[in-house]
Order: structure tokens, then C-alpha cells, then sequence
């Protein structure tokens, strides 16, 4: 029986993810999960991230889903490949769980001229080195610079994003990322939560220099992916309903969410463990 695709974040970040992909796939079903009473996973373990996300997905498989979105780039840096190796093939090797750092990798690439590119992300993503790894494979020639910025998603989820004091983390990260090359011209926002910063990031963003999001990618990457695979476009439901839940209080995750999805969200609990 056909079933929505799981779509899954830490946190709220997953949101801007799967706004691109109702917007591009509008026929299509999803179910989104945010793991809110767990986060952030961006300062976590190599080990704790894999064992939450694997919970995550154990839990989408539960709802019926054949396919899941790891929306979060934490959780496809940090888990991804383990979850498609290890335990697909024991689960279920028909079930598909795809990430958000692959397909932005693909074409990061075609959008700068200097060929120096800047990777902004959380500390868990960032020493993982994912975007480096993936990136040689797709743009040998590409000169590849990571900032952490562990600051800015705590600003987010606590509502700061676009007030006074995020200024502060916006400039410094911003700055230490040009100091490693002057000659960046395209920034990519390595991390589903960062969409809600960009006013302030091109604030300080030097002239001609791009700023990628990833949610339009991902959705473009996801529409290809299902004309490739039209067998597991017949295993998810097209009638474009869409699902929340969270780990934690529905009340505050609806509130938040709203800002992330851009429109009004409603919500369930539910537990993993």
C-alpha cells in the first residue's frame, strides 16, 4: 500500500527542506518528523547522531514509509551511509533513506567562477568533513573552506534569528570563513536550519558573492530521483496531505514551525525510544 515519505530533522531545520520539496512535489504525501526533544544533534557524537537518526527511521518504516529524507545535514553527515550499508539490508533492502548532502554536492560546483567555495555548517557537520569528501568526487578542482558556526542554531530555535544580538555570531563566523580565502564567491548554508539567518548573512555578505540554500536543491534532486525510480514513486501516496509530529510539546514545536514552513503547522507527539 502506497505511503507518505518520511521526511526527517533534529529539529525545525527539516521544515525548509520539505517547504522546497510541497512546492516541487505538491501531489505527493509527507510526514515529517522533528526529534526537538533530542536537540541539537550539531555538537553530538558520531555515535549518539547514528543512534537517534536510526530510531528516526525505524520510525518512519513503522508508519508504513518506503522512502525517507534525512533533512538534516548533522544526521546525513553522521549517520547516513551507516543506516544505507549496515541496516537497510537487514530491515528492509527494498526501503530507501537518502540524505541532503549528496544532491547538493552534485551541483555546488556549477555555481562558482573562483572555484573557491565556503561550507557554513554545525560542528558535527563540519568534522565530518562530508562536504570536502563528496565535493572531490563531483569538483576535483574545487578549493573547499568550512566555518563551524555553533551559535547559530540555538539563535534560531530561540527565536533571535533576526534580532539585534544575532548580529554579533553572524559577523564573526562570517568573518573567520573569509580570512581562511578573501576570494570565496559562493557560500554554501550547510545546515536546514540557516535559511532563517539569510537576511542577516547577506548583511555581511561581500558584493558578487552567492548564497546557496539547499531546500530547492534537494527537491529538485528528490523529483529525478523519483522519474528514475518509478517503482518507489508507486509506493508513496499522492494525495497531498502532509503530517507533523514531534518528540517534545506539540504547542511550542507548532509555534516555531510556523516560521520555518511558512505557514500554519499542527502537531502530534510521539516517542522513539
Amino acid at each position: 500500500m502506497p505511503a507518505p515519505i518520511g521526511v526527517f530533522d533534529s529539529g525545525y531545520g527539516g521544515l525548509t527542506i520539505l517547504k522546497e520539496l510541497k512546492k516541487q512535489l505538491p501531489h505527493y504525501d509527507y510526514i515529517y518528523l522533528g526529534d526537538n526533544a533530542r536537540a541539537p544533534y550539531g555538537t553530538r557524537s558520531f555515535e549518539t547522531v547514528y543512534q537517534y537518526t536510526l530510531e528516526a527511521v525505524n520510525w518512519f518504516f513503522g508508519q508504513g514509509c518506503e522512502l525517507v529524507i534525512l533533512a538534516c545535514n548533522t544526521a546525513s553527515a553522521k549517520a547516513l551511509r551507516n543506516i544505507q550499508q549496515l541496516n537497510l539490508p537487514t530491515i528492509d533492502p527494498n526501503k530507501r533513506v537518502l540524505g541532503v548532502i549528496r544532491p547538493t554536492t552534485e551541483v555546488l560546483g556549477n555555481f562558482t567562477t573562483t572555484q573557491k567555495v565556503g561550507i557554513m555548517g554545525t560542528l558535527g557537520t563540519v568534522q565530518s568533513n562530508s562536504y570536502p569528501i563528496e565535493l572531490a568526487h563531483f569538483f576535483p578542482g574545487l578549493e573547499v573552506y568550512q566555518q563551524a558556526c555553533p551559535m547559530w542554531v540555538p539563535l534560531i530555535e530561540n527565536g533571535e534569528f533576526d534580532q539585534p544580538g544575532a548580529d554579533y555570531f553572524v559577523k564573526q563566523y562570517m568573518e573567520a570563513l573569509f580570512k581562511q580565502a578573501a576570494d570565496i564567491d559562493t557560500i554554501l548554508l550547510a545546515c536546514t536550519h540557516y535559511p532563517l539567518l539569510e537576511a542577516k548573512i547577506r548583511s555581511f555578505l561581500p558584493a558578487g558573492v552567492q548564497l546557496v540554500q539547499q531546500g530547492d536543491i534537494v527537491a529538485a534532486s528528490l523529483a529525478k530521483y523519483l522519474v528514475m525510480h518509478p517503482d518507489m514513486a508507486q509506493k508513496c501516496s499522492q494525495n497531498g496531505h502532509l503530517a507533523f509530529f514531534t518528540t517534545d510539546e506539540p504547542a511550542p514545536f507548532e509555534k516555531q514551525a510556523s516560521l520555518f514552513f511558512g505557514q500554519k503547522v499542527e502537531a502530534k507527539h510521539t516517542d522513539l525510544a
